[in-house]
Parts: C-alpha cells; structure tokens; sequence
C-alpha cells in the first residue's frame, strides 16, 4: 500500500491545479483519474483522445467541446492564473447579426446580434492548454491515470484509498469529482453523514445534461454576411448556436442540442449529427452542407461526468454544498474541490480553480499553511 500526505480524487482542472499548488510547496501528494486522459470536462480537439471523438480528416486549429469561454472581469483569479502560465487569450467572436428560428413553420429570421458584456474570452490552443500547462509542470510519476477510487475507508490515523489496481494511504482526500458523482461512484466506509451525502446528491453537476456538436470548415463563411454565427432555435436540435473559431481563422461552430437525453438516447450518433448539419444549413445556408469534420460530445452518457439524476434538470448548480464533515470521523478528513463547490463561480471553469484554491488553503499540509497568490491578493 503506497502512503502519500495528500490524494487528489480527479484529474480535471481542479484537480490539476491543486496538484501545481501542492507541487510548489513541495506537499506530497497522488493524483488518481478514472479516465485515461487528464482535463476532466474540458476537451479541446483535435489532441484530445476520447471514445466519442472521431474524424477522417486532418483539422487545424483548437476547438472545445467542453467549457469555452470565461469573463476576465468577473473571474480575476482564473485570469491571474493564465497570466502567470503566459497563456493568451483572446475575445469571443461575436460581431454581426444573429439568427433566429421560432418554429418549424416559419423561415429563420435575421436579427440584430447580442455583444456580450463584460466580454467574453477564450484561450488560445483551447481550453485545454490550461490543463495541459499545469500537467506538463507536475511530475509523471504522481499522475496515476485509468484508476477510479471505488472505495475510501479509515484506516487508523489514516485514510485508505482502493482502486483495481492500487491501494493508497493518505493524510488527507481533496476530491476533484462533481459532488454526485463522489457518492454514487465511491463507496465511504464509514459512511458520510447523512446530510453531506444528501447535500450532495442534491448539487447538479454542471454540463452533465448537454450535448455539444462541432462543425469544422475551411472558412467563416457566416461572417462573409455579417452575421456572428450566432443563433437561437425553438426547432432544434440544437437551442444554442456559436461561432468556435479561432483566433488564427481555423473556422467552426458549435450548438448546445436542446434535445432532451433521454431523447437523443434513441438517436445514433450518425443521426444526430446530420439532423445539426442540416439546421446549420437552415440558418447559414449551403455553405454549412459539407464541413471538413465534425465532432459530438454527450456529457449525460460520460460515466465520469454524470449520473441518472444528472440527466435530466438543471445542468448548473445553485449555491456551493458542504465541502467536508464539520463533525463526526470524517471530519477535516476530506474536503470537495471541484467547481461545484466554488461559493464564488459554482460550475464554471473559474470555479474549479477557486474551490481549489480555498480547499488546500483551508487544510495544513506539512505544518504550511498553503496560501495561494490568489488569497494573498485578497488580504
């Protein structure tokens, strides 16, 4: 059994970023990832590998079908962070006209777009060149991929770890999972008090319901006719429509479908792919026909994103859970660092980093008080 100060339960940004902050004060740790890839929700192509990715053309450019976009001013942590990784960013397209379908009756309209204020940005290289910044500064030997933590126990003065394949001894547990998925996946010996299980359970797990289609072409042809790329539709499948070029003018866009996932479920992945290719050709004409390559991603399926609760209601949580056990043995055992239990940004990608930061900064690892830029800005 392999003993650590500190396991990381999840590899997505959160995950990763309590692991950069962990390595910098050179806190013992292990990072345990079910998937056998890092970044968690965030996926930018085409150098993310997944199951439910694939094409038969070689594409250019970065493009995300997990979360795309933050808002620098409302989220000046995330911010800080990419300065101090030198990532650059740039402003989501949106100038031009927008379009809009009321029903399957009546002809697309052209209305007047929507800036978004404050501005939304982007990374370039996609999302994913923030997790793959922070990966490619932590030591190989502490990232343990393809493990899912099946069941956490006391151990005595510790806590003990399983998975398939290892078991681990730890001081202390940050987990980087959504809330509902910690207690559906992992078996907690002795049990969670039952107010943290159900304050869990009852936290949505942000992005687990959608659905995200991609279309890649050799031009933003849209804009040839001011229009932003943008639109809304009451006829589907997709509800929400956007431009995901980037900034070099690698040309895309991308839909959130509004189909319903126990809808879509009754649908190949074939299918519903050409039910979005045909809406874009609906709302930005023939042009939209023949992408070079496109891509779909149902989070409501991904067994490390979302439960049967997930897959229907709300995909965005209201208000932070309990982080950890504020009585009984579990607590100041364990404590929830992944964007759901952000107070600030609950769900989104700053959240994530937030949760991360005020989860290590609430523990003492090695008799140091680990107190991020982030907080040292605040005080």
């Amino acid at each position: 059994m392999k003993i650590h100060k500190v396991a990381i339960v999840g590899g997505g940004l959160s995950g990763l970023y309590a692991a950069w902050l962990l390595e910098r004060q050179d806190v013992d740790y292990v990072l345990l990832e079910a998937r056998t890839r890092l970044g968690g929700r965030i996926i930018s192509l085409p150098s993310a590998t997944d199951g439910a990715l694939t094409s038969e053309k070689r594409i250019t450019g970065q493009f995300d079908l997990g979360p795309t976009w933050f808002w620098p001013d409302m989220q000046p942590e995330l911010i800080r962070l990419l300065d101090e990784l030198e990532l650059p960013v740039f402003a989501q397209f949106d100038t031009g006209d927008m379009m809009v379908e009321r029903s399957a009756h009546s002809t697309p309209e052209r209305m007047r777009g929507f800036v978004s204020s404050p501005p939304s940005m982007r990374i370039s290289g996609g999302m994913a060149a923030l997790t793959e910044t922070l990966r490619a500064q932590l030591s190989p030997l502490k990232l343990m991929l393809g493990e899912p933590v099946k069941q956490i126990f006391l151990d005595g003065d510790r806590l003990a770890l399983e998975t398939e394949q290892n078991a681990h001894r730890v001081d202390h547990i940050l987990l980087a999972l959504p809330p509902r998925l910690a207690v559906e996946t992992i078996e907690f010996k002795p049990s969670l008090p039952e107010d943290l299980v159900q304050s869990w359970q009852q936290t949505a797990t942000w992005m687990a319901p959608h659905a995200k289609y991609l279309a890649v072409f050799e031009r933003p042809f849209w804009r040839d006719a001011g229009l932003s790329g943008s639109a809304r539709s009451s006829v589907g499948p997709m509800a929400e429509i956007h431009d995901a070029s980037d900034e070099s003018g690698n040309a895309a866009l991308f839909g959130f479908i509004g189909v319903p996932a126990d809808i879509r479920v009754q649908l190949s992945t074939q299918e519903l792919k050409l039910y979005c290719r045909n809406q874009l050709v609906r709302l930005f004409g023939e042009a939209a026909k023949t992408p070079k390559a496109e891509f779909l991603k149902d989070w409501a399926f991904d067994p490390f994103t979302a439960t049967r609760a997930d897959q229907t209601g709300s995909s965005h949580p209201v208000g932070a859970p309990q982080s950890s056990s504020k009585s009984g043995p579990w607590q100041s055992r364990m404590t929830g660092i992944a964007s759901e239990w952000s107070n600030e940004y609950p769900g989104y990608v700053a959240g994530a980093v937030d949760a991360a930061a005020r989860g290590i900064a609430s523990c003492n690892y090695n008799g140091l008080s680990i107190i991020t830029k982030e907080q040292d800005h605040e005080t």
